[in-house]
């Protein structure tokens, strides 16, 4: 039997994978965090085809990391805003960026780089305890977590 989907995977890496890990779908919520909000200014901004826009931004407003919302502007077009959900992603997005800056540019080779509201640079996101001690990927474990009886 061929695997179509991870919807039901005991996983959350998977689950995630499934709902938002295509490139088109993190890319349409960078870019949402950036602050595009029209279909065309995506289309534009990311070279993507119609058809694959309209796909993408339907399934980002039916699992709630974006809605359409009247535009901004007062005109007769649609917008689509981050919901909480994808407010969520945020740092998914920001780790992704650090690890592309870290391993897949040559040293001095141009970039974008994410600044605070004052024009500083972020700095590196740590995995903190509980206690707050900055955990490394040897310090953890997966624990599987029973069902809830019903």
């Amino acid at each position: 039997m061929q695997r179509t989907g991870f919807a039901g995977a005991d996983c959350p890496v998977a689950r995630a994978l499934d709902a938002i890990g295509d490139w088109w779908s993190l890319l349409i919520v960078r870019d949402a965090f950036d602050g595009l909000r029209r279909f065309g200014d995506f289309q534009k901004n990311l070279g993507i085809a119609k058809g694959m826009l309209t796909a993408r931004l339907r399934k980002l407003v039916e699992l709630g990391v974006l809605e359409q919302v009247a535009a901004s502007d007062g005109s007769a077009y649609q917008e689509y805003v981050l919901t909480k959900k994808g407010h969520a992603l945020f740092p998914v997005v920001v780790s992704l960026r650090q690890w592309g800056e870290a391993n897949l540019f040559a040293r001095g080779e141009p970039h974008s780089v994410l600044v605070d509201a004052q024009g500083e640079r972020v700095g590196q996101l740590v995995l903190p305890s509980k206690a707050g001690r900055p955990l490394a990927w040897s310090d953890t474990k997966v624990r599987k977590v029973a069902a809830r009886k019903r």
